[in-house]
C-alpha cells in the first residue's frame, strides 16, 4: 500500500523537501487525520482545523526550530505537533502521560514557548527576537501567531507597543476567523471585520503601530501563503500579516457551528454528528447552576451585572445576555479589564458579577488587591473551574486560588460544598455584603438532580458538622467533600466530617470546638496545601497550642499535568481510594 504524504512526514525537514504541488494533498491528510483522532480521543478541534494550510506553510517557508514559531494561545497547535515528529503519539494528546493539548517546551524543540493562556506570544516571540540580536543571530525569524480574539488583550497590545520601537526581526500573523470559544467582542473585531471588506479608514492601525502590514490573504490558499511568507523573509524589522481563516474548515457542521466544535467530545469522523449522551437525568453542571441563577436573581434585583472575559459560553453567563443584554457583557480576552470594569460598577452600587475560571483570574491579580479589595468594593467573584480541570493540564489547573487570595485583606472566600451552597452564596451575595466575595467551584456536575430549591441566606464565616464520629475529624472546603463523604462510607468510618464553606473568615469556633474533641485532624481541599485551607488550620493549631495530630490533604507543591480528573485526584492524594485507605489505617 502507497504511502499517504503525511507518513512521510517526520519532521518539518521532510515537508521542507516536497513540491509545491504536494501541499494541497498534504493539507487534505493532515486535515482528514486530525479529524479522525480527535473524532475518538477529543480535544480542540476547530482551531487547529481552521490553520492546516498555514501550519504547513510556516514550517515549509521558515527553517523551524532555528526560526521561533510560537502559538497563541495553542488550541489551533495540533497541525504543527504532528508535523514535527509527534503523528505517531498524536493519539495520547491530553492523556495521562501522553502529550499535552497545547505547546510545551519540555515536549519537542520545535514548542519554542510554552501556551495555555492566551495574548502571551507577541511579548516572547520579541523577547527571542531581541536575544537573537544580541547574539548576532540577525538572521533567525521569530513568529508568533495570534488569534482575532487574543490580540485584543491588553497584553498583546503592550507586545506591539514596544516591538514597533524595536528593529527585532519579528512577524506577527493574525490568524482571524472573528471566532475565539464565542465570537469575538469589541471595537477591535469592528475594525478587522471593515479590513476584511475594505471598508477600513485610511489609516491602517498596525501601520501606525510600525509595523510592516501584509494583507488580508485567504489562510486557505497555500500558494498564496507561501508566496507571501517568502516576501515577509526578506523584509526587515517587525512585521504583520493578517490572515483570514475559517474554524472548523473542512468539516462542515465544525463550520457551522464553530462554538459547539471549539472542543465537542467524541464525534462521528464523517459526517460530523456528536455522539449522543446518555439521556438519564444527571445532576446540572455548575457553570449552569450558575448561569441560571444569575438569571433568576437578575429577575429580582435591577442592580446585578454580569461580566466575564471572553467565556460567556463556557461560565455560561450567556443565559443572562439573552435574558438581560443591557445587563450582562463579555468584555473580550481582558481579565485586568474585567475586574476593574466590576470596581467601577460597584462604585455606582450595581451588584456586579464577575464570573472569570480560576487560572484566568491570576492574570488579574494587581486589580483584584489594588481595585478591588484596596478599596473594599462589593464585586462578587465567581470563579468557575476551581481546582483540578483534567485534560487541560498544567497551564488551566484552578487549585492556586485559595492560596493566592488568602493573604488579600478584605477578602470573603467561600467554596460551595454542592450546587445548592453555590445558588445560596449568590442569593446571599446579592443582598449585600461589607466586603468583596470570592465563590470558587469546579468544573463538571454537581450531585443533585432536584436543585432549584427556595433560596436560603448562608451566614458568612459559618462552618458545620456534616457527619458525627469519633476521634478523627475531617475538615473539608468546597466540593471535595463527595469525596471524603464517599471515602467515609466505603469503609464506615467512624470519624467526624465538617464543612467549614469559608476560608476567610475562618470559623475559629468551630475550630475551638474541633481541637478540644478530637486527636487527630485531616483537612482535605482541591487547592494548594501552601496557603490553602491545611495552613490556615495549622495555622491556627499552632496558636492554640493544639496537642493532637494534623494532616493536610491538597495539591502537592508540583504541576499537575494532563489527566482525568480522577487521575488527578488520585495523584494529589484526594481521590476516594486514598482517602479511604487513609481512614481505614487510622482506624
Amino acid at each position: 500500500m502507497q504511502k499517504s504524504i503525511l507518513d512521510t512526514i517526520l519532521s518539518p525537514a521532510d515537508l521542507r523537501a516536497l513540491t509545491p504541488e504536494q501541499l494541497p494533498v498534504l493539507a487534505q491528510e493532515l486535515r482528514r487525520f486530525i479529524i479522525d483522532i480527535i473524532a475518538t480521543k477529543e480535544g480542540h478541534l476547530g482551531a487547529s482545523l481552521g490553520v492546516v494550510e498555514l501550519t504547513i506553510a510556516l514550517h515549509y517557508i521558515f527553517n523551524t526550530p532555528s526560526d521561533n514559531l510560537i502559538w497563541d494561545v495553542g488550541h489551533q497547535a495540533y497541525g504543527h505537533k504532528i508535523l514535527t515528529g509527534r503523528k505517531d503519539i498524536f493519539h495520547t494528546n491530553r492523556q495521562k502521560g501522553g502529550i499535552s493539548g497545547f505547546p510545551n517546551r519540555a515536549e519537542s524543540i520545535y514548542d519554542t514557548f510554552g501556551t495555555g493562556h492566551s495574548s502571551t506570544s507577541i511579548s516572547a516571540a520579541l523577547g527571542m527576537a531581541m536575544a537573537a540580536g544580541l547574539k548576532g543571530a540577525h538572521n533567525r525569524h521569530h513568529i508568533a501567531v495570534i488569534g482575532d480574539a487574543s490580540i485584543a488583550s491588553g497584553m498583546a497590545f503592550e507586545g506591539l507597543n514596544h516591538a514597533g520601537v524595536t528593529d527585532a526581526n519579528l512577524l506577527v500573523i493574525l490568524n482571524d476567523n472573528a471566532i475565539g470559544i464565542d465570537p469575538s467582542v469589541g471595537a477591535l473585531k469592528r475594525y478587522l471585520t471593515n479590513v476584511k471588506k475594505g471598508t477600513a479608514r485610511e489609516e491602517n492601525i498596525f501601520e501606525a503601530l510600525n509595523f510592516s502590514y501584509f494583507g488580508p490573504v485567504d489562510g486557505h490558499d497555500l500558494n498564496a501563503l507561501t508566496e507571501v511568507l517568502q516576501e515577509l523573509k526578506k523584509t526587515k524589522g517587525p512585521k504583520f500579516l493578517h490572515v483570514i481563516t475559517t474554524k472548523g474548515k473542512g468539516l462542515a457542521l465544525a463550520e457551522r457551528e464553530q462554538i459547539t466544535y471549539h472542543a465537542p467530545g467524541k464525534f462521528d469522523a464523517t459526517t460530523g454528528i456528536r455522539v449522543a449522551k446518555d439521556s438519564t437525568p444527571q445532576p446540572p453542571k455548575y457553570q449552569d447552576v450558575f448561569g441560571h441563577t444569575i438569571v433568576e436573581l437578575a429577575t429580582l434585583n435591577k442592580k446585578i451585572i454580569g461580566i466575564t472575559p471572553a467565556m460567556p459560553t463556557g461560565s455560561s453567563l450567556k443565559y443572562m445576555i439573552e435574558a438581560f443584554p443591557d445587563r450582562a457583557f463579555d468584555v473580550g480576552l481582558a481579565e485586568q479589564h474585567a475586574v476593574t470594569l466590576s470596581a467601577g460598577l460597584a462604585t455606582e452600587g450595581m451588584v456586579v458579577f464577575c464570573n472569570i475560571y480560576s487560572t484566568f483570574l491570576q492574570r488579574a491579580y494587581d486589580q483584584v488587591i489594588h481595585d478591588v479589595a484596596l478599596q473594599n468594593l462589593p464585586v462578587i467573584f465567581c470563579l468557575d473551574r476551581a481546582g483540578l480541570v483534567g485534560q487541560d493540564g498544567g497551564t488551566h489547573q484552578g487549585v492556586y486560588d485559595l492560596a493566592y487570595l488568602n493573604c488579600i485583606p478584605n477578602l470573603i472566600i467561600y467554596a460551595p460544598s454542592d450546587e445548592i451552597a453555590l445558588r445560596n452564596i449568590m442569593y446571599t451575595a446579592q443582598q449585600g455584603l461589607d466586603h468583596p466575595i470570592v465563590i470558587r467551584y469546579p468544573r463538571g456536575r454537581g450531585v443533585h438532580i432536584n436543585w432549584q430549591l427556595p433560596f436560603k441566606e448562608i451566614t458568612i464565616g459559618k462552618g458545620y458538622n456534616i457527619i458525627k464520629g469519633k476521634k478523627t475529624a475531617v475538615v473539608t472546603l468546597g466540593s471535595i467533600i463527595k469525596n471524603v463523604l464517599t471515602a467515609v462510607n466505603e469503609v464506615n468510618a467512624s470519624c467526624s466530617v465538617y464543612d467549614m464553606g469559608f476560608l476567610k473568615p475562618l470559623d475559629t469556633a468551630l475550630l475551638d470546638t474541633i481541637f478540644t474533641t478530637y486527636d487527630h485532624i485531616i483537612t482535605v481541599e482541591d487547592g494548594s496545601k501552601i496557603g490553602g485551607l491545611g495552613s490556615s488550620v495549622g495555622d491556627y493549631a499552632f496558636a492554640k497550642a493544639y496537642k493532637g495530630s494534623l494532616t493536610i490533604l491538597g495539591i502537592p507543591d508540583r504541576f499537575i499535568e494532563h489527566a482525568t480528573v480522577e487521575q488527578q485526584y488520585a495523584e494529589a492524594g484526594i481521590s476516594v481510594a486514598s482517602l479511604s485507605l487513609l481512614l481505614k489505617n487510622l482506624a
